[in-house]
């Protein structure tokens, strides 16, 4: 988890305090730090190009947005698309097609024959998806995805490669796939694995690129095809936690490219990290309107609530929480943050050390550039917020927040009703 300075008891964010961003953009309002993205790319990008040639698809689906897409597109990023939608949003921030692998699940024909039409390369799901893609365009590029028997993630909606998952090819039909492929006429370039979302020990990712190059080796074996790119997935996590261990890219990167080159004759290994780029880009903030003490709990009560910030009643996640403008004081009590979701699960953070908190307060919650936005909704009618772009001291709308009339757009009354 990231430290940020403090300013005279303010937080600051992207060289501004985080104080005057509230003031000008309202709350709650997601603000990334261009700065902290750029360095999380280099920083993954060169651990591993350094051993072998290197292709990183961020994985779109943690943060989606134009800009923060096309920030990575400067710095030379692919894409893991998992829908059309996000096909189509990449290459409007300026993504090629030929630097998008599309990795869809339970994908239907129509969806397949646009991303098809696109150009895009394709990350086969299922024996179905082959079959029907067969129909469509034997021309296009290919891999497989496929089932490695290895697990893991931080919870257990996020777990993909386990045995019986709903994603890829079964392990034991791998070899069999790749040679109904080519009878198909189609040639692969690669094969791929997710472990899950979120893992912070490097142990199951070297594990899945271990199952990868057995696969390889057996598929050369039976078939004499030469695979171009080992793709071991994503699932890299980030420290949410103060003090808790951040996960070492660099022996990552040096244990998976051992295996693949001293395993196979695969000299390209792509990754497809998420979280990892953007988690520590982005803090929430959101302003206090309430503070109740009710004989067992203590709230602090903000704008910002699970339909804003998900991720804690979903999965139960954990985001470190700070009152950006008492940033220098000591944790007076134990305090829940709490939204305005009528829900009993719209909690934030529960029993944190703060300093005893005021109505105007600005909250701070870490760690919100992955999965956050993203999945955020206009549950109770509130609409989306908005976000923000640092840099050097200098802020930037980069997505302005949706209206009660937005709420409405799609919607039509009868007029038998009327």
């Amino acid at each position: 988890m990231r430290d940020f300075d403090n300013d005279d008891g303010h937080m600051l964010f992207g060289g501004m305090r985080a104080e005057a961003i509230a003031e000008r953009f309202g709350t709650p309002v997601y603000v990334t730090d261009e700065n902290i993205l750029r360095e999380n790319y280099r920083r993954i990008y060169n651990a591993f190009s350094k051993h072998m040639d290197t292709r990183v698809h961020y994985a779109c689906k943690a943060n989606s947005s134009l800009a923060i897409l096309r920030i990575l597109e400067q710095e030379g990023s692919g894409i893991d698309a998992v829908s059309v939608g996000e096909v189509m949003t990449s290459m409007k921030a300026g993504f090629p097609a030929s630097r998008i692998l599309f990795t869809g699940n339970n994908v239907s024909t129509a969806e397949l024959r646009t991303v098809a039409d696109l150009g895009v390369p394709i990350n086969i799901d299922s024996a179905s998806e082959l079959e029907r893609l067969a129909g469509i365009d034997t021309k296009i590029p290919i891999s497989i995805r496929v089932t490695p028997d290895v697990g893991s993630g931080h919870s257990e909606k996020v777990v993909t490669g386990a045995k019986g998952s709903k994603f890829g090819i079964p392990a034991d039909l791998v070899v069999e796939t790749y040679g109904r492929a080519l009878e198909l006429g189609f040639r692969p370039f690669g094969i791929h694995a997710h472990t899950g979302s979120g893992g912070q020990t490097p142990e199951p990712l070297m594990d899945v690129v271990s199952v990868l190059a057995d696969m390889t080796n057996a598929i050369k074996d039976e078939h004499g095809l030469d695979l171009e790119v080992i793709d071991m997935g994503g699932g890299m996590g980030v420290p949410y936690r103060p003090n808790e261990r951040e996960m070492d890219i660099e022996e990552l990167a040096s244990a998976v490219t051992d295996i693949i080159l001293d395993e196979t004759s695969v000299r390209t290994v792509a990754l497809e990290p998420g979280r990892y780029l953007v988690c520590d880009t982005t803090v929430l903030l959101t302003r206090c309107h309430d503070v109740r003490y009710t004989g067992t709990k203590n709230y602090i009560g903000v704008d910002a609530g699970f339909n804003t910030l998900i991720r804690p009643a979903f999965y139960g996640s954990y985001h470190h929480v700070a009152v950006a403008n008492k940033f220098n004081r000591a944790g007076e009590g134990k305090y829940d943050v709490v939204g305005p979701i009528c829900e009993s699960g719209d909690h934030i953070a529960r029993d944190r050390a703060l300093p005893a908190p005021e109505e105007g307060d600005l909250i701070a919650v870490y760690n919100c550039g992955a999965y956050s936005f993203s999945m955020s909704s206009t549950y109770n009618s509130r609409p989306r917020c908005r976000e923000v772009l640092v840099n050097n001291g200098v802020a930037e709308l980069i997505r302005d927040s949706e209206t009660i009339e937005d709420l409405w757009r799609h919607q039509m009354i009868p007029k038998r009703l009327s």
